[in-house]
């Protein structure tokens, strides 16, 4: 038997107390070389040097975190979700000829204390929450297919008073939540640290002039008292940002960086601003020279700091491409429609009236994964605005229909201009994937 899979094996059997034990002990060339073979299976050479980090970051988090923290991220994270999950999703795969998703968005609250300009979520019904028993259900059959680690979105997810029944119920689940962290206040976050099985993911434009320019004056102050309590208490944590043509070279320079990490941050998501939501601005669009830049600027910070760094739009080749569709996520909103990608705000089904797996073999689930990836370049990955004639043809799927008002503004009025950006993008894109990738992942393949 493999190293790997005895370390799984054993995994199964012990206690967090032990894992703890054994991987606090381990050198960082001990814990890569334990995982070799499984790092092996990424076919992606940035996936590896990604996953590879992932795991040395394993013991400085373990130690700073409080006990339930420490103990779920053991069991939840590292156990149910990247070993008891293996053997639901192989016998969802035989019956079904596909994997299930890793993770699924879960949206159950679009209430929200602020009004962010360019929030791509700003067009949906924000009176109503979802049902809880819904939720339930959903997460029941994510579990059955071997999904343990959820993502929370909104909306502000603390609007929403479930939230802590839902923790508490699904304690094997591990939830990263993205939260706007006004609401993370004393008794907050004692209770996040008592359910410890909660990532919460706090949204930042910048400093405190860039994000109370978006997010309203006093905004900056509540969210560096909420990060200083989460740090205090031993919760896990970490940012949110969203790159736009304002403040993409900020948040990916060193003093960002730097600022964050120390505050206690061990996660950091980058998204591109996408033109959708409540009066898309074309002007807000990183320019393509930006995206190319904060790319490569993220994949150096990768390298030096010890925090995860990913960038949805940049980062195509870690995991070859989209990963919308069920490929390895999907989105629910708050009405139960399930959209292919949280910014592509179209769907067939909804899952009031069908279960995760159906949706998952609709035509138009089944017709997303199919052209992917979308482009043979894996740094223009998106269907939206790299490859937006994909979005195009694949709405014309009988059955698709708009989530929210003003979806279909992406394809019609921005058309144009959505092509030109992503005509000029894919100039330099393609220039960088020549030079600095291609060539890497050649040599991989051949050896």
């Amino acid at each position: 038997m493999k190293t790997y899979d005895s370390i799984k094996e054993f995994a199964k059997s012990t206690t967090t107390a032990g894992l703890l034990r054994i991987l606090l002990r381990l050198s960082d060339e001990n814990i890569l070389k334990l995982a070799r073979s499984e790092l092996k299976t990424i076919p992606y050479p940035e996936g590896r040097e990604f996953m590879s980090k992932l795991l040395l970051l394993a013991k400085p988090v373990l130690k700073e975190a409080c006990p339930s923290c420490r103990k779920r991220v053991l069991e939840n994270f590292f156990v149910n979700n990247m070993v008891k999950s293996s053997k639901a999703s192989d016998a969802f795969r035989e019956k079904y000829g596909f994997d299930p998703p890793g993770t699924l968005v879960l949206n159950p609250s679009m209430r929200c204390n602020l009004r962010c300009y360019g929030c791509y979520t700003a067009s949906y019904t924000k009176g109503s929450d979802m049902d809880e028993k819904l939720v339930y259900r959903i997460l029941d059959e994510a579990k059955q297919m071997g999904i343990y680690f959820i993502v929370i979105s909104g909306g502000e997810p603390f609007f929403n008073e479930m939230l802590f029944r839902m923790f508490e119920k699904y304690n094997d689940m591990f939830f990263q939540v993205y939260t706007n962290g006004t609401l993370l206040n004393e008794e907050t976050v004692e209770k996040l640290c008592k359910v410890g099985n909660v990532m919460p993911c706090i949204s930042v434009e910048g400093f405190e002039k860039e994000t109370d320019g978006r997010r309203g004056k006093g905004a900056f102050a509540k969210i560096m008292n909420a990060m200083d309590l989460l740090k205090k208490h031993g919760a896990l944590f970490g940012f949110s940002a969203t790159a736009t043509r304002e403040n993409n070279d900020l948040i990916v320079c060193d003093e960002f960086i730097d600022f964050f990490v120390k505050k206690g941050c061990r996660v950091g998501w980058y998204f591109q601003y996408i033109p959708v939501g409540r009066e898309p601005n074309l002007d807000l669009v990183p320019t393509p020279e930006q995206r190319i830049a904060r790319g490569q600027k993220l994949r150096d910070a990768r390298k030096r700091y010890p925090i995860m760094l990913s960038d949805f739009w940049n980062d195509g080749a870690l995991i070859g491409g989209c990963i919308a569709g069920g490929r390895f996520y999907l989105n629910i909103t708050v009405n139960g429609d399930v959209e292919a990608c949280a910014f592509a705000h179209f769907a067939v089904d909804n899952i009031k009236d069908k279960s995760l797996t159906e949706v998952l073999q609709s035509d138009y689930f089944k017709a997303v994964r199919a052209r992917q990836p979308f482009n043979r370049n894996l740094l223009r990955p998106c269907m939206i605005i790299d490859n937006p004639s994909v979005l195009r043809e694949l709405v014309t799927l009988k059955g698709v229909h708009p989530t929210c008002p003003g979806a279909e503004t992406i394809l019609e009025s921005l058309a144009d201009r959505v092509d030109e950006i992503a005509e000029e993008y894919g100039k330099l894109a393609d220039r960088e994937w020549e030079i600095s990738y291609k060539p890497y992942m050649n040599k991989t393949a051949r050896g």
